[in-house]
């Protein structure tokens, strides 16, 4: 199994397959608020601060607390230190909040929510940054716990060769992209998120990849 960054040509075409698939291929605009999600990727901080800077978004929500894979990269918090990186970028500290206390996706969703309701900011639109490989599934899961909000997906514009170079493991973006389309598949039958259409090449590009031994993300 792959453990750089290069992504092995016998791979390629079923990762491409699930790279596309996740990406919503939502075209930008201005929103209410830009809503940052936590994760091991300071790219996603970064790519929000550039939206700011564009005007798109006037103000920004980080959200997250740690996980396994964060802990020990972000020991304050992915969102305190997605705040700072932002901050160092050029953002001014009062256009952001800060969400701790999530440590899925669900709980980013609904405590971002909450904290903006406490600031008697009301929204009805935003642009959802997160991994390029998280799109689909941030949307499905912020439809079902804020079916009202008007959700724009965007992701750090990175080719997947590129992104896989960013993040300087090959076997982690794939174990992610797998977990995140049974994630795709099984959230909805669990009330967590919407059904989202899976396209059979896309199960399939996926089953592949699980026979492959890419399972450390499976649920």
């Amino acid at each position: 199994m792959p453990s750089d960054a290069t992504l092995p040509d016998e791979l390629r075409a079923d990762v491409e397959v699930l790279w596309d698939y996740h990406d919503m291929h939502h075209t930008l605009r201005p929103c209410d608020a830009g809503i940052g999600l936590g994760s091991h990727d300071l790219g996603v901080a970064t790519f929000t601060a550039e939206l700011y800077h564009q005007g798109m978004i006037p103000r920004i929500v980080f959200t997250g607390a740690n996980a396994p894979t964060t802990i020990e990269r972000f020991p304050r918090g992915e969102a305190v230190h997605y705040r700072e990186h932002a901050i160092d970028l050029g953002v001014p500290d009062e256009a952001i909040l800060v969400e701790t206390q999530a440590t899925n996706t669900g709980q980013n969703i609904e405590l971002t929510r909450k904290l903006l309701a406490s600031h008697g900011i009301e929204i009805s639109s935003a642009i959802l940054i997160s991994r390029p490989y998280q799109q689909r599934r941030a949307y499905s899961t912020a439809k079902k716990m804020w079916p009202e909000l008007e959700i724009i997906c965007a992701s750090r514009p990175l080719p997947l060769d590129d992104y896989i170079e960013s993040i300087g493991d090959v076997n982690r973006v794939i174990n992610m992209l797998v977990g995140d389309t049974q994630r795709i598949m099984e959230y909805p039958k669990r009330g967590f998120a919407i059904a989202q259409d899976v396209p059979a090449e896309v199960e399939a590009a996926y089953l592949r990849l699980v026979e492959a031994g890419f399972t450390s993300r499976l649920i």
